[in-house]
């Protein structure tokens, strides 16, 4: 789906000239949400006139932020964890809280008679964190600061914990050289796998299946891309891969379909990969991709409801795909 500084003594001016600026920036700060309220009341007021809503009504992040916020609370094992948070004591922390304010929504969506619910308090909450309004944001990108502010702002240290090792993917990197066979080893955690739409011959991927093995898949590094071996002590073509150690309960895969051209734009690949209702590791990647602990299924039905029919077309081209895992241990 991010983490006091101190300072010298300073002269009294220059404390009067410091205080003065940190209020002109708390003015403009407050000016800014006060802004943001005035468009979120139009906004509300538009979304009124839809009785058909369910769900949550956009408030100005984009509609990727309400399909990320109902897959955070269709995992129990999240809301569980949100539940047990300890609830700020001053007002002013509790607004600059994302759990706490998550965990507001999310009793406000259960316990509402209406069809849709606002998510205003959250959206003003996450403005004081520099997630701005009105801006088109990459549903990963979202992810990550989103559930890098929820890690960062819950006190609890074992609920922090469990919240990595809930979403947390772990790799071992590997370097091979092709010389002398010297071998590192590096283990990595990964919040997402960021999956390729094609190959490394430019080749469209079919499959979701396919897209898992081409990330896995070793790459030969030579000419300018060779590496210095600690054994040759000099730089020669080595064999790059990664190999999958451990599923978390919660396995978050992004899609990139966006890629750069060298004319500084980007570009979506808006083609069809279809993805399947459970992923048998067992049977998509080879011993040398995975250890036997991370063979296990992973399945799309817990979280469906969010995003719909898989069989869809329109459900062929996400970017960002959520299972969980099957038979946790």
């Amino acid at each position: 789906m991010g983490q006091g500084i101190g300072c010298p003594d300073k002269s009294r001016k220059s404390e009067l000239a410091l205080n003065q600026s940190m209020r002109k920036e708390e003015d403009g700060t407050e000016e800014a949400v006060e802004r943001g309220d005035q468009q979120l009341r139009a906004l509300r007021a538009v979304a009124d006139l839809n009785n058909g809503a369910i769900g949550l009504y956009n408030m100005g992040l984009s509609c990727c932020l309400n399909s990320l916020l109902q897959v955070f609370f269709m995992n129990t094992h999240f809301t569980v964890i949100l539940r047990r948070i300890r609830v700020p004591i001053e007002h002013a922390e509790q607004k600059k809280s994302v759990p706490y304010q998550m965990l507001l929504l999310l009793e406000q969506m259960q316990r509402s008679k209406q069809r849709a619910v606002y998510s205003q308090e959250l959206v003003r909450c996450l403005t004081m964190h520099n997630l701005k309004l009105f801006v088109q944001y990459d549903a990963a990108q979202l992810f990550l600061s989103l559930w890098n502010l929820i890690k960062s702002q819950i006190t609890d240290r074992e609920l922090a914990d469990r919240l990595t090792m809930l979403y947390t993917i772990r790799v071992q990197e590997y370097l091979v050289c092709q010389k002398c066979s010297f071998e590192t080893r590096r283990d990595s955690n990964m919040l997402t796998l960021p999956l390729p739409m094609f190959n490394s011959c430019s080749q469209r991927l079919k499959t979701l299946e396919d897209s898992l093995r081409c990330f896995f898949q070793p790459e030969q590094l030579t000419d300018n891309n060779m590496c210095l071996c600690e054994q040759c002590e000099r730089k020669t073509p080595c064999l790059q891969g990664m190999k999958l150690t451990c599923l978390p309960q919660t396995l978050t895969l992004h899609l990139k379909r966006f890629y750069y051209r060298k004319s500084s734009w980007t570009q979506k690949i808006s083609y069809s990969l279809p993805f399947p209702q459970s992923l048998d590791f067992n049977q998509i990647l080879t011993q040398e991709q995975c250890h036997p602990d991370a063979k296990e299924k992973v399945s799309w039905d817990d979280v469906k409801c969010t995003y719909g029919n898989s069989h869809c077309h329109w459900g062929e081209t996400a970017y960002l795909l959520v299972y969980m895992r099957k038979n946790p241990q």
